[in-house]
């Protein structure tokens, strides 16, 4: 597995570039976000999608997979975001929130399973600046990884202990953007946008 340094807020364009070269080949990649690293491919990839999933053992018929956008115009072409909705997301992103939605026909059949979609603008430039390269979102699920590590530091918020716990994966890219925060992020199901429900707490404190 390749590994790349970027550091947040200084980005090297030539690294993320080469990022995006990997996902459009259908490659599979670690990238940071603003919680957690996730591990992460071309949405849009049904064939790479699939890897993800077989990486991390999900079963998409039995829940949403997310998607990391770079802006929430970007999420308004693979998830429906009425008004309501739309005016929580301005107030809360990016952050460290994912928003589960309606999906749209844009995504693949793979991730359609539940209907809904999790949708993450993160508050890091790195995920961002893939997902708007890119052209498209990335499929974001977190990256843990069992074991103990020294400092018994979170392995998902880790960049060397994922090095070391995805050495021998299909995992074509490191992205290391440095320690993270080590919390997930808090899953906010909007089905119904007037009365948002946390299904998930975790990192940031959400503004209604």
């Amino acid at each position: 597995m390749n590994r790349l340094r970027i550091y947040p807020g200084n980005i090297n364009a030539r690294y993320i570039d080469q990022a995006v070269d990997i996902l459009r080949d259908g490659g599979v990649i670690i990238y940071p976000t603003d919680t957690v690293y996730a591990i992460g491919c071309d949405a849009l990839r049904a064939g790479a999608v699939e890897k993800v999933c077989r990486i991390k053992g999900i079963d998409p018929a039995r829940q949403p997979l997310s998607i990391v956008c770079s802006d929430l115009s970007q999420a308004s072409d693979y998830a429906r975001i009425d008004n309501v909705a739309f005016r929580l997301m301005r107030a809360n992103t990016p952050g460290p929130f994912t928003f589960l939605l309606p999906s749209t026909t844009r995504l693949p059949k793979v991730m359609k399973g539940r209907k809904q979609v999790g949708v993450r603008i993160p508050g890091c430039d790195i995920a961002r600046a893939l997902a708007e390269a890119l052209g498209n979102p990335l499929l974001s699920a977190s990256a843990e990884a069992p074991g103990e590590y020294e400092g018994d530091l979170d392995p998902s918020a880790n960049p060397d202990a994922l090095s070391l716990a995805y050495e021998y994966s299909p995992i074509d890219l490191l992205i290391d953007g440095g320690y993270r925060e080590g919390r997930l992020s808090t899953v906010v199901d909007l089905d119904d946008p007037t009365s948002p429900e946390i299904v998930r707490s975790g990192a940031g404190d959400l503004r209604l």
